[in-house]
């Protein structure tokens, strides 16, 4: 067993190294980017900005696990980047059709016009206000504007009102809905007394909510309801606005903006069609349907993807993304991933929910490949790769480079759908994403000054055709899901969203800011955490039993990046190999024997030598991320953790799948913060301290259990045998507190606050430590001399 655990161990971490030959760190100079783009030339003698423009895709799915004020800040955070305000649209994907959502949204595009001069005003960060008025340091160090007190109390004002109208939408709605409901009945039963009509959900117009409604009904349930896009925010001019005074303006604050541009960027609310009778894909159908609505609404070239509890923290850092688009080698690049960082983790991450380790070392070092994984949020893409397109090549700047070049674009409704609109604005986008024609050395570019113009203004017609790609019927016989946009058929489809695009020859950049670029939330509960790992390993281990798997990648895709990606869909499967090493220590006490026979000075040295190596290399990656000692252990504790948990739930699902075809479904994780949504908890992480029964805490408890018993046997054994032998028992000692070393952060989680588990954690684990025990004395029963010879019997 131990051998077998080794070698595949040995594997395991040469698939975990060998991507790390080529570790590389990038950085970024704003200044020429705004000295190319947005300064005076001839081609540009008024200075406009000739940056090319960025759609931002924001998903939300359920409104009781993602709260509309924590999506609306989000929002309010994309609005107010620094970025060219006509060259900035925003989409808010609600795969619930919630009314609240909308309502919500609604309130958020109204707060922005005070919210978002404010920013500009002041160059406050961060931008999202919930963020911005939390912070712990002083708001007005460094700021020279002496308005800054008076303007930051009136905007502190506004924004509990804001609050106040989000957190009262639920009982608006529900007593709006109540009143409407009572006044159609009524009518009704003028008429037909008998009639009862179904319990609509009402908008504030006097009309029925086209989406979902509180009391489902056909046609208004979550997984039934019609298309809705509604525009909350309209094109902006391509100029600036100058504000008032001070005297009243400003949606109603009495700030002085006559310095201020007041525009505010585009702000689209899209809820796409669903049937009973249509597979909609979750998050990854949902993001194809914003590509299809936002290229014939915007048509930016370039599209970022936020989940709805991760903001802009750095309102630079689409400039900072742009930065490597538009540099030399630029139009090769597929995407731009950001790193992701977490706020309202507890001060020890006990869970290791910063994943630095992910973050600042794999990642990294992946960049010096053909670049990073797409981690499914923070990413800045270019359009035309999500269409499936292969990159342009060094001897062929043909504009478009299909897989079929052999077809045209107007007759590949095949591929793309039967839109015209979207169609005719696939190769306007590529050319908007070109970077500029400014050295012999960019064959593929553009000339200055050609994203210089107006949009124009939407239209019913424009509008009316965005309805019809986001249908539920838009994709059938079409490669939507199969080649285009986000790939479907994975719970981790951005994985395989990304290696598709590396697949086909596309380049990837990890960009990591001296300031955070986006924040969000993760779970601080150590169920919600284990279901979080539990559906990412069970989505590589579907990228492994299907097409996807690295094994079969293009000769495009260079070796050690197929090294990376292959590792990613295998990792699960060492938990197999993990489970049954952490049992070896306690069956060595059991039995009184150790894997090794004979403590010899080889073996001594050899296992000196491998420990200093292993430790060696973990200083010189910590040294180089910069990551510290505590984030290094504590992820190797929550390897462990999920190793001996989610991972082998994982392996027994993703085989699931494979032999039967069955879809697996997961719970949405919660988005709120500590505390477990109660707004009256004062602990900032009440949920950390909260004990949520699961199975997949059994096999770690087991694991415990078995080695705290193994303990006691031995040590019993030594203490009763006529010969006691201490140095003996050690080896097996240590070995089993390096086990509950690693397991310690679970068994701290499982005590709660005040040590309440469930008693069927103790119940099924006691039991199946005890099965474990029995079946070893049974297979093989204590002898005499066991009792004489003592703990170990080494030759």
């Amino acid at each position: 067993m131990s051998v077998v655990c080794e070698l595949w161990f040995a594997f395991s971490w040469l698939l975990d190294q060998l991507p790390k030959v080529s570790p590389i760190n990038r950085a970024t100079d704003l200044s020429i980017l705004k000295q190319k783009f947005e300064s005076p030339s001839p081609s540009n003698p008024t200075a406009k900005s000739d940056l090319p423009s960025i759609d931002v895709f924001v998903a939300t799915a359920d409104p009781d696990k993602e709260p509309p004020l924590l999506t609306a800040n989000t929002i309010l955070s994309i609005l107010a980047a620094d970025y060219p305000v006509d060259k900035l649209t925003c989409y808010l994907s609600d795969d619930a059709a919630s009314l609240l959502t909308f309502e919500a949204i609604t309130e958020a595009a109204s707060f922005a016009s005070v919210w978002v001069p404010f920013c500009r005003k002041h160059r406050i960060e961060p931008r999202n206000p919930d963020s911005y008025f939390s912070l712990n340091r002083d708001p007005y160090k460094n700021k020279l504007r002496p308005d800054l007190v008076r303007d930051r109390r009136r905007i502190k004002r506004e924004y509990d009102e804001f609050k106040v109208r989000i957190n009262g939408l639920p009982e608006s709605i529900r007593r709006r809905s109540d009143a409407f409901h009572a006044s159609e009945e009524l009518n009704a039963s003028s008429v037909e007394p008998a009639v009862k009509l179904p319990k609509a959900t009402w908008m504030a117009d006097g009309t029925h909510w086209p989406g979902t409604w509180n009391i489902p009904a056909a046609d208004n349930s979550r997984g039934d309801h019609s298309a809705i896009i509604q525009v909350m925010l309209k094109t902006p001019l391509d100029h600036p606005v100058f504000g008032g005074g001070g005297g009243g303006g400003g949606g109603g604050a009495v700030l002085d903006l006559s310095e201020v541009d007041v525009r505010l960027p585009m702000l689209v609310y899209v809820s796409r069609e669903k049937r009973t009778a249509c597979n909609h894909y979750r998050k990854a159908g949902a993001m194809n349907s914003l590509l299809r609505a936002s290229a014939i609404m915007s048509n930016a070239p370039f599209v970022l993807n936020l989940d709805c509890d991760h903001y802009i923290y750095n309102s630079q850092a689409l400039r900072e993304g742009i930065c490597f688009m538009m540099d030399r080698g630029g139009d090769r690049v597929c995407f731009v991933q950001f790193p992701q960082r977490f706020e309202g983790i507890d001060p020890s991450d006990r869970y290791a929910n910063h994943n630095t380790v992910f973050f600042d070392v794999n990642l990294r070092a992946l960049d010096g490949l053909q670049g990073p994984v797409y981690v499914g949020s923070g990413c800045l893409f270019r359009r035309i790769a999500l269409y499936g397109f292969d990159p342009p090549r060094a001897k062929n700047h043909h504009p478009l480079h299909m897989p079929s070049p052999d077809l045209s674009i107007s007759s590949n409704t095949s591929k793309f759908g039967n839109s015209i609109y979207l169609l005719d604005s696939i190769p306007v986008t590529e050319y908007q994403g070109r970077p500029l024609a400014d050295h012999p050395s960019v064959k593929n570019g553009r000339p200055s000054g050609a994203l210089i113009f107006q949009r124009d203004p939407l239209d019913a017609s424009t509008v009316a055709e965005a309805i019809n790609v986001v249908s539920c019927w838009f994709e059938e016989k079409t490669e939507w899901g199969s080649r285009v946009g986000w790939i479907y058929g994975s719970a981790t489809e951005h994985l395989v969203t990304g290696y598709r695009m590396h697949n086909r020859g596309w380049r990837s950049i990890y960009c990591v800011t001296k300031r955070d670029a986006f924040r969000g939330k993760a779970p601080i509960n150590l169920t919600d955490r284990l279901h979080q790992v539990l559906r990412w390993a069970t989505g590589s281990v579907e990228i492994f039993f299907s097409r996807n798997n690295a094994l079969f990648a293009s000769p495009k895709m260079k070796f050690l990046q197929r090294v990376a990606y292959l590792n990613v869909s295998i990792y699960p499967f060492s938990s197999i190999f993990l489970i049954a090493y952490c049992f070896l220590p306690a069956l060595c006490l059991f039995s009184g024997q150790f894997i090794v026979q004979s403590l010899d000075m080889t073996f001594i040295v050899y296992l000196l030598v491998i420990t200093l190596t292993v430790c060696l290399l973990a200083i010189l990656e910590i040294r180089w991320s910069g990551i510290e000692l505590e984030e290094w252990w504590r992820n190797e504790q929550f390897w462990f953790i999920g190793g001996t948990s989610a991972h082998l739930a994982a392996i027994l699902q993703g085989l699931f799948k494979a032999v039967t075809r069955i879809k697996i479904h997961y719970t949405l994780t919660s988005k709120f913060a500590g505390g477990g949504g109660d707004d009256n908890n004062d602990d900032e992480f009440a949920e950390l301290y909260l004990v949520k029964w699961t199975w997949l805490m059994v096999p770690p408890l087991t694991i415990i259990l078995m080695n705290l018993i193994g303990l006691a046997v031995g040590v019993s054994r030594t203490l009763y045998s006529i010969i006691p032998q201490w140095s003996r028992l050690l080896v097996g000692v240590f070995f089993s507190f390096w086990v509950l070393a690693h397991l310690y952060p679970f068994a701290k989680g499982l005590m709660g606050r005040r040590g309440k588990t469930p008693t069927i954690v103790f119940v099924w684990s006691g039991l199946i430590a005890i099965t474990i025990s029995l079946l070893w004395v049974a297979i093989k029963p204590p002898s005499a001399n066991s009792r004489i010879g003592g703990s170990f019997s080494f030759a």
